[in-house]
Order: structure tokens, then sequence, then C-alpha cells
């Protein structure tokens, strides 16, 4: 019955990487163990997943990822800002229209001097004031029943309706002013195009740190199916053993325990890929749904550690995309501390309008007279005072450009901090990587030479759990020794301001 269920397992291990090769997907424990039912899971998987390197990772991501997407809009839109700013240089033309309906005409009061109306008079044209009198009344009531002329002695002036169309432009001779707000629309473009960098500088690594989190699931995988294996076989050696009586009871139990204590960690590293590959597709931007791989491993990558460590001597922080947009922010706010002093400079402007205007007391249109109104000029304004509020902005404008100076300075030193600190990361790593190797091949010779001297009965099963485990944790500490190593590189990179496209 022992050897049933051991060799039920040992079938189940061996398939496991057939499962986790198609699609990842970690077995319930519970699950019946059958050969037959396995079989039937690999079946199922009728396609292949989609092989990716980190190249066609890091590709797919610039073309895919929200972040990105957002950034290259927030782009799109500060362009079209720009070039809205670029639309006040130009005339800036209006059509206009509108309809007066009168409620109560205004009253007119003049007082005759019958004197001055007689020597005013010319041609021997004399006009009395009672003439004078009646013209007025009859121009300023042409309706029916208003007789123009109220209890006081006014005359109504104007018409019950009042119609009026036009067309008007203006267009900014000197303005220093708007010229600036310009200069700094610009700069609002170069700060979008340099946080859109950002973006993609981020998602980068974020894309390299879970495509080596993959790599080394499955090299936590690869290391506990070989502790199975080893596991496996050292118990089989232990039940023959133990069937001759050649081994004790304790013996025997503690092989089967160690079988037994193998089989979650393959589960668990096999889970592990699984959700791996999940949260490199979400970075990704691909569909969940989809079925990936990753190709390589990280023993790709460490021979290139030598290499690539060299390759930051002298580095400097010119491309930091942090310094780079606190640099921008810093030109945009002594721009604006230009365009508020150039707010009490005098501006010239130009000026044109055209309108036609109709007054009636109907709505016959085809009897109405239509008065053309135009006029070209130039217009100059001196701004004089303004109760100090220009003086207080530029004030404020000048204390926050102070702030960003400081926070600049804080800035920069905490990422010669960070840049230290992920070169002091590789270095440790790399030294790490070198004696981690060596203790590997010496933890496997003892492992080896354990495993001999079990099997001949001259050491315990103590002493080959004590090898195997030193030879478990050798091999997880060259892995981990090479993704740390590779995390600490990509945050580098990131803070190096280096582009993945450049």
């Amino acid at each position: 019955m022992q050897k049933l269920l051991i060799c039920s397992v040992s079938v189940v291990l061996c398939l496991v990487p057939a499962v986790a090769g198609a699609q990842y997907r970690p077995i319930d424990p519970a699950e019946p163990t059958s050969p037959v039912k396995i079989v039937d899971k690999v079946a199922d998987t009728a396609s292949r997943p989609v092989v990716l390197s980190l190249q066609d990772a890091l590709k797919i991501a610039l073309s895919e990822n929200v972040s990105v997407k957002v950034a290259d809009m927030e782009v799109e839109r500060s362009q079209y800002a720009k070039k809205g700013s670029y639309s006040s240089l130009f005339p800036q033309i209006d059509g206009s229209a509108s309809y007066q309906r009168t409620i109560k005409k205004q009253v007119m009061y003049m007082d005759f001097d019958m004197g001055s109306i007689s020597g005013m008079a010319a041609g021997g044209e004399e006009q009395t004031a009672e003439a004078l009198s009646q013209e007025a009344t009859r121009a300023g009531s042409s309706g029916a029943g208003s007789t123009g002329r109220t209890a006081g002695g006014g005359i109504e002036v104007g018409r019950w309706n009042t119609w009026s169309t036009g067309v008007s432009a203006s267009l900014p001779i000197v303005n220093a002013q708007l010229w600036q707000s310009i200069k700094i629309a610009g700069e609002d473009v170069e700060l979008a195009v340099e946080k859109a960098r950002s973006s993609r500088l981020s998602m980068v690594t974020q894309v390299k740190q879970a495509y080596y989190r993959v790599l080394l699931a499955k090299e936590a995988y690869n290391v506990y199916k070989e502790v199975y294996d080893n596991a496996l076989e050292s118990f089989c050696q232990t039940e023959r053993r133990y069937n001759v009586q050649k081994a004790s009871e304790l013996e025997y139990n503690r092989a089967k325990a160690s079988v037994q204590n193998a089989i979650p960690q393959v589960y668990e590293s096999d889970n592990a890929i699984y959700l791996a590959l999940w949260q490199l597709k979400a970075v990704i931007g691909m569909d969940l749904a989809s079925e990936i791989d990753v190709e390589g491993s990280l023993q790709d990558f460490s021979a290139e550690m030598f290499r690539d460590i060299h390759e930051f001597d002298g580095v400097t922080l010119e491309n930091n995309s942090t310094v780079r947009q606190l640099d921008i922010q810093a030109r945009q706010l002594m721009d604006n501390i230009r365009a508020q002093q150039y707010a009490s400079l005098p501006t010239l402007s130009l000026g044109f309008n055209y309108s036609i205007n109709a007054m009636a007391n109907d709505y016959k249109f085809s009897e109405y007279n239509w008065s053309p109104y135009s006029y070209v000029g130039i217009s100059l304004q001196i701004p004089i005072f303004a109760g100090g509020r220009r003086y207080y902005a530029t004030r404020q404008s000048r204390n926050r450009y102070e702030q960003l100076s400081l926070q600049r300075a804080d800035t920069e030193r905490q990422l010669e901090i960070a840049l230290h600190q992920y070169l002091s990361q590789m270095e440790t790593k790399m030294k790490s990587y070198q004696s981690a190797c060596t203790a590997e091949q010496t933890a496997r010779k003892a492992y080896g030479i354990a495993s001999k001297t079990y099997e001949v009965g001259r050491s315990t099963i103590t002493e080959l759990s004590s090898a195997a485990l030193s030879l478990t944790q050798a091999q997880l500490s060259v892995s981990q020794a090479v993704y740390d190593f590779l995390v600490a590189k990509s945050n580098l990179e990131e803070t190096l301001g280096y582009d993945f496209t450049e």
C-alpha cells in the first residue's frame, strides 16, 4: 500500500511540469492523483501558451499598458492647450445681433431763446420756437396714438423697436504678458512629455521585475522538484533496506516524512509560477485569460552580472525624470514671474467694428432704413495702479520658486543615496552569487557523498537529510542572488533615466 501511494505521488509530480508549462494552474492536493486524472488535465489544454522574451514583454507593455496610454493622452492634451494659446496672436473676430423693444421712451427737454434763434437764421430762412417745437413733435411721434409730448413739456425720443447687427475684430500688437504665457504653454507640453517618459520608465521597471519574478518562481519550482526526487529516491533506498531488516523503522518513517514534506513545496512553487504569470500579464496589459510563458532562466542573466556592474561607473542624475520635471517646473515659475512683471507694461491693440442699425415702430422689415456704422482704431492701455495685486502675485511666485529650489536639492540628495544604495546592492549580490555558487558546488558534492554512503549503509538518514537541506538552501541562494541583482539593476536604470526605447 505504501509503495502504491509513493508511486502515485511520483507520477503526479512528474506530470506537474507538463501542466505548469501549459498554463501553470496549481493542482489541488485534495483532487484524485491517478494518472488518468492528470492526463485529462493535460489533454484539456489544447492551445500552447505564448512564450515571451523580456524584449517582447516590454514592447507589448509600451503599447498596451494603461498608464502609458494615459500619459500619451496627457501629452496630446497639453499640445492642444499650446495650440490654443497661439490663437491669441490671431485676430479675434466676433459677430453680434440684437433686438430691443422700448418699454418707456426717454424724454428730452429743450429751452428755446427766441432772440438767439432769430439771430442764427441764415439765407432768409427763419424758424420760430413754435416751428421747431412742432417739427420736434412730429419727429418724436410717428406711432399711432403717440403725441411725442409729455405732461411736463418734454419730447419723447426714439422708436419702439431697435435692430442691430455687425461684426467686430481685435488684434494684439504689443502684449509682452501674452507672449510670455505662450512660452509657458510650450513648457507645459515639455513637462507632460517628461511625465509620460517617467510613466514609461516606471512601467519598464515593473515589467522587468515581474518577468524576473516568474523566472525566480520557476527556479524555485525546479529546486523543490529536485528535492522531491531526491527524497523519493532516498525513501526507495530506505524501503529496500527496511524490507531486508537493514534499516530501522525510525529511518523508514523519516524517509517517508521527507517525501511527504516535499510535496507541499512543489505545489506552492507551482502556484507561485501561476500567480507570477498573472501579475506579469496585468503589468503588460494583456488579457488575463490569455496563456503566456517566459523564456530563459535566471542563469542566463547571471553571465552578464560582472559586465553590467561596470556600466554604471561615473553615472550622473542628469537623465533622471524627477530631476528633469523639477527643472522644467523651475523654468515655468521663472517665466511666470516675468509674465506677472510684464503685466505692468503697456499694451497696444488694433480694433475694428462694423454694424448696421434700424429703428422703427412696426415690423415692416422691407421698409426699414438701415444705418451703417464702422470704425477702425488703435488702443493703448497703460496699467497705473492695481492696489499692489501684481506686486504680491510676483512675490508669491518667487516664494514658490524658492520652495521648489529647496525641494530639488533635497530630491537630488535622496536620489544620490538611492543611487549608491542600488550600486551597493548590486555589488553585494554579485559577491553573494559567487559565494552561493561555491556553496552549491560543495553542497552538491557533499550530498552525493552522503547519498552513496547512505546507500551502502555507512551514514544515517539524518546526515542525508542535512546534506539535502544544505543543497536546497545553496540552490535557492544562487537564484535569489541573481534575482536581487536584477531587481537592483532595474531600479538603478529607472533612477538614472535609462529608457528602454533608446
